[in-house]
């Protein structure tokens, strides 16, 4: 493998125009506001042009969808084709979604036309997804089991397909889809197939399973993000049984001032009854999971981004990728096992220069996970102390289990297809001085799924022994 550096010098600044990009989508990104290369684009875009393979590891925020869309986007624009060219794969449909409409952006001059194929939809949907494929569409956006599904019925021609996009390769196999994407590699011509890999992370199953399909790839590693500077941290020492009257107890104080409050945890049965608690006092309050159908997620998403939703409570599935502006307070009711999730979950506060409050609730179990966060993060998170009406929550204070001595505690989880012909002419008027939004062109993300790890016990507060 051909390493290169870490990352792009602070003094060094990359422009896209003195990249080899076909001016239809220099036009596209003065559009959208963009002229300055992040350091995952300054170093993934040109051998991506070369056809090179690409390994990268790098987080959210980096501008890594960019890094993969724009080369293939150039390469479509001199040579269009009304084929299967490229296959993205994404491990959730909020992601392919996503991918889809930042494609929409940079392809607006050029002539490609792609298709996001995903389930969760209408009846029709399948058949919509046929019809492009059996027709033609030269960039598919899939998670990869619906994928399969449409290839095991056997119409879609694979056989011009020449870039492969694996996008969040690391929760791709995390969720279990290791052989759907191997079943993929292997209906293509991998003779004339160039494999873009992104990955957050690198243990050793993801780079083992690279080595396997990359040939001499272009290794590019961009350090983990901390979290911005602007977001308070802070963190609750509690017992799992006092979790939710401590939420309710800080909800009372921050509904009255915030718009937007995310909660997450770490199963989707703590969503539902942490919901289901805090609607008796708010009406506001939604759960965002995957058990809901995909109508009815992303209307939520809306609701919550235009404020007719206050409070969402949800698993992971919302701390990668996901853009909402304006969030005030995100909390964590349990410490992620990852500790890079963290940094993935509280990143969705304070964006765009804004300030942001992170609260983490930490067990007496969680404490050795949030150790490692603290150590990955560089810092001493502030610690809370609990109210009044709580003291008695310590963890390991009393039963942790939320049982005994009179305890009431109650167990639980605490398709678009479309052609976009002719560029505009380049505006010449492009240049180093341009508009504010020049630095960090295209989002990017992951959604893991929920996690369902050992029950946890949560409920009211432990009444005081008189």
């Amino acid at each position: 493998m051909e390493p290169t550096p870490d990352q792009t010098p602070e003094e060094e600044v990359v422009y896209f125009d003195e990249l080899d990009l076909v001016d239809e989508l220099l036009d596209a990104l003065d559009d959208m506001g963009f002229d300055k290369c992040t350091p995952i684009q300054a170093q993934a875009i040109p051998p991506s042009l070369k056809g090179r393979d690409v390994l990268a590891v790098a987080q959210t925020g980096t501008g890594k969808t960019a890094a993969f869309l724009l080369p293939i986007l150039d390469k479509l624009t001199r040579n269009p084709t009304k084929m299967v060219n490229t296959i993205i794969l994404e491990p959730t449909r909020e992601l392919a979604q996503q991918v889809d409409r930042q494609l929409e952006g940079f392809s607006f001059y050029t002539p490609a036309s792609s298709i996001a194929i995903y389930g969760g939809r209408d009846g029709h949907s399948m058949a919509r997804e046929s019809k492009a494929l059996k027709t033609g569409a030269p960039l598919v956006v899939a998670t990869p089991g619906r994928l399969i599904a449409h290839l095991d019925l056997g119409y879609a021609d694979l056989s011009g397909v020449r870039h492969l996009v694996l996008d969040e390769a690391d929760r791709m196999l995390d969720m279990g889809f290791v052989n759907d994407m191997i079943k993929i590699i292997d209906m293509l011509d991998k003779d004339k197939l160039q494999i873009l890999f992104y990955s957050a992370t690198m243990p050793n199953k993801i780079r083992k399973f690279s080595k396997d399909i990359l040939r001499d790839p272009v290794e590019i590693s961009i350090a983990i993000s901390k979290p911005a500077e602007k977001i308070d941290q802070q963190a609750y020492d509690v017992a799992d049984w006092a979790k939710i009257s401590l939420i309710e107890h800080i909800l009372k104080d921050k509904t009255q001032r915030m718009e937007r409050i995310l909660i997450f945890c770490g199963r989707k049965k703590t969503v539902r009854d942490l919901t289901r608690r805090l609607q008796r006092r708010n009406k506001k309050v939604f759960d965002v999971s995957s058990d809901l159908e995909q109508d009815e997620r992303e209307q939520r998403l809306l609701d919550f981004r235009s404020g007719k939703i206050q409070v969402v409570v949800a698993t992971d599935v919302l701390s990668r990728g996901i853009h909402i502006n304006g969030i005030d307070l995100v909390i964590n009711f349990d410490v992620p096992g990852d500790a890079e999730d963290y940094v993935h979950r509280i990143g969705r506060t304070a964006r765009a220069s804004a300030e942001g409050e992170a609260i983490t609730l930490i067990s007496r179990e969680d404490r050795q996970r949030f150790k490692r966060i603290e150590e990955l993060v560089d810092m001493k998170v502030r610690r809370i102390p609990l109210p009044d009406e709580l003291g008695d929550a310590k963890p390991g204070s009393g039963d942790d289990r939320g049982g005994s001595k009179g305890g009431r505690g109650r167990s639980g989880g605490g398709g678009r297809s479309s052609n976009r012909g002719g560029g505009g002419g380049r505006n010449k008027g492009r240049g180093r001085g341009s508009s504010a939004k020049s630095e960090g062109s295209g989002g990017d993300g992951g959604n893991s799924p929920a996690s369902d790890g050992a029950p946890k016990k949560f409920g009211r507060r432990k009444p005081r022994q008189d």
